[in-house]
């Protein structure tokens, strides 16, 4: 066999291959096209919106679509678009700060002025999610020492102005806004910005419950306790109340026949209860405050500087935010995101940035509504194409892709907890869970078994069927997906 005909034969080979290659990838495509229509053609999904977008990280080509233009309730996978804005924009090594100062002047044991604490929009201050960082009353009381203060003669002031005075986005639910779920950002934020009622149950269903006490205590808080004991063997239990009052009513149902069932709520006012907590600490130190609690803008003065404390690093938030599906930390970012360009963290200026932000990468950010950073809102709306768009974008263009990609959960974890870990072996999904009524949302990165590296966004909205059934669904079509 001469030369030429050795390289037609070897070109005629590698095309056959090659046009093999491209004819099976567009097979499983045409499979999973298929399985999109037979979703369709199922009774829970007859009326619902599905909305698919696949794309390959490398070359950017669309693999899947179903209507990825429509603009549909994300739930929880919008904290990917908050948080990726966020990483971009601050930078892994970010920290939060919040300063304790004094204005006046020490003499002796006494300090002739005030006591401040000035909020930086920590999320993170005090929080159950990084023990670690659980100290800082107590560093604050060691900074107070070493000056041997033991008498303020004015007043503690917080100073929360950072943020706006809203600390609930317009857009949030009655249902939502009293419990621990839909607790709101502000410039000084504690604990969580949650707090625990414990409920003692009868043994038989129907009765009403009573409540043993409240952690940590909430300075003049009243609970109207309507709840009743259950058959049913779950949470059951919403709290109700409006944000910076202190009435709270909280209805519903928990099990039968327990002895400390907790139900978890959202602060009415985390400067308030912040400041409760800390004069509790410098009393039990032996340091007496004179004056009142004020909540106002504080006098900065360096020389007056006491203690900065700083939170873990962004990466480290990201990687809490996104992987257990915390709301309050979206939110903060958001705020901090408009902090960041005027000067003041408003729910309202956070969304037009993260817009603006976007659209200034080159994405078409049309049928991209955006009402609060975490995703709670019903009132957003967002497609798939811009969802994977933006995870694309975070994965093969982003400085920081390493840590965007390690805050999405593995199966078996976080928000994925729910999905076999023989479907998805060796970590190759990353990804993101959105839930509320009617909305099951799933977004993130997916490894196929050849070894394509996959962005991928999957809504449904208005389903008819449970929750359990549409994410299997989901679940089936994901494991689909691995074969592209």
């Amino acid at each position: 066999m001469n030369r030429s005909s050795l390289l037609r034969k070897i070109f005629f080979i590698g095309s056959f291959y090659l046009c093999s290659g491209i004819g099976l990838a567009q097979d499983k495509t045409a499979t999973i096209q298929k399985k999109i229509i037979d979703w369709q053609n199922t009774p829970e999904l007859a009326n619902a919106s599905i909305c698919i977008s696949v794309s390959d990280n490398q070359t950017g080509e669309m693999l899947v679509k179903s209507e990825p233009q429509l603009s549909l309730v994300p739930a929880s996978i919008l904290k990917l678009v908050t948080t990726a804005t966020a990483l971009e924009i601050f930078g892994p090594d970010f920290r939060f700060e919040t300063s304790l100062s004094y204005s006046g002047t020490i003499r002796n044991d006494t300090l002739f002025g005030n006591l401040q604490i000035i909020g930086g929009g920590d999320p993170t201050l005090g929080s159950k999610y990084f023990p670690k960082y659980q100290h800082f009353m107590a560093e604050w009381v060691k900074e107070i020492q070493q000056k041997e203060i033991k008498v303020v003669t004015g007043n503690l002031i917080l100073d929360a102005t950072i943020y706006e005075s809203q600390t609930i986005p317009n857009t949030w639910i009655w249902e939502d806004i009293g419990n621990y779920y839909g607790a709101g950002a502000s410039g000084i934020s504690v604990y969580d910005n949650l707090y625990e009622i414990h409920l003692k149950s009868k043994i038989e269903a129907g009765k009403q419950t009573e409540i043993l006490k409240i952690v940590p205590e909430i300075p003049n808080l009243d609970v109207h306790n309507e709840v009743l004991s259950s058959d049913i063997n779950s949470d059951q239990a919403y709290v109700f109340g409006s944000p910076m009052e202190n009435r709270r009513i909280i209805r519903g149902t928990i099990p039968k026949n327990k002895q400390d069932f907790v139900v978890k709520a959202s602060v009415p006012d985390p400067s308030a209860l912040l400041a409760s907590e800390f004069r509790k600490k410098l009393s039990a130190n032996g340091i007496a405050v004179s004056g009142v609690t004020k909540y106002e803008k504080a006098k900065v003065d360096l020389s007056g500087q006491l203690s900065v404390f700083q939170s873990p690093p962004l990466r480290e938030i990201i990687r809490v935010t996104n992987h257990e599906s915390v709301n309050l930390f979206a939110e903060h970012l958001l705020k901090h995101l408009a902090f960041r360009k005027n000067g003041l963290g408003t729910t309202k200026d956070g969304c037009k940035f993260v817009v603006e932000f976007w659209k200034e990468k080159g994405l078409d950010m049309s049928g991209f509504f955006m009402n609060d950073g975490s995703g709670l809102s019903r009132f957003n709306a967002v497609t798939a194409s811009q969802m994977v768009l933006i995870l694309n974008h975070m994965k093969t263009k982003s400085e920081y892709s390493s840590d965007f990609y390690e805050s999405l959960a593995t199966v078996g974890k976080g928000t994925l907890t729910v999905f076999k870990n023989e479907n998805f072996p060796n970590e190759c999904l990353r990804a993101k869970s959105g839930s509320m009524t009617r909305v099951r949302c799933y977004a993130g990165y997916l490894t196929t078994i050849s070894g394509r590296e996959l962005s991928f966004t999957i809504m449904l909205n208005n389903f008819s069927g449970s929750q359990t059934e549409a994410t299997k669904k989901i679940e089936k079509m994901l494991v689909e997906l691995r074969k592209l």
